[in-house]
């Protein structure tokens, strides 16, 4: 019987990560251990709350439904929210707030352009910039010595 619990707590000891979270606009990453069996929901709460509990800067606030958690060696899609964090076998991620969709309307509803003649909807300043700069970053190599 001892034995047996011996196995289970190198079992449970094993399973366990420590994942490094950038956030961007952030100076520098999270770090935390987490089960390998976590779900990524779970995983940017937990994220949120140290980032408020740090005081770190841009307030983020505590809604995980506005934020994506995205993995660099998977590309630019964000990581399902009830998979598990360690299915990929990567420790380190970024915390990206969602982009809003945006409800501009210039008085357009029928399809007929705005009385000023412009029919091309206004966009947000910035917007989509997060994403290119996040390819970006994911083709920087980074040499250490």
């Amino acid at each position: 019987m001892l034995l047996s619990k011996q196995k289970k707590n190198q079992n449970a000891k094993a399973r366990r990560l420590l994942i490094s979270i950038n956030v961007l606009g952030s100076a520098g990453p999270i770090r935390f251990v987490v089960n390998e069996e976590e779900l990524v929901t779970a995983v940017i709460d937990t994220a949120l709350k140290s980032y408020a509990r740090e005081g770190r800067l841009p307030v983020l606030g505590t809604d995980i439904s506005s934020f994506a958690l995205y993995c660099p060696h998977l590309g630019s899609d964000a990581l399902s929210p009830w998979e598990t964090i360690g299915s990929h076998g990567a420790r380190n991620f970024m915390l990206c707030k969602k982009p809003e969709a945006s409800n501009n309307t210039t008085g357009v509803e029928d399809g007929v352009g705005s009385r000023s003649g412009n029919s091309t909807p206004l966009s947000r300043r910035g917007s989509g910039s997060w994403k290119a700069w996040f390819n970006k970053s994911l083709n920087l190599k980074i040499s250490t010595h």
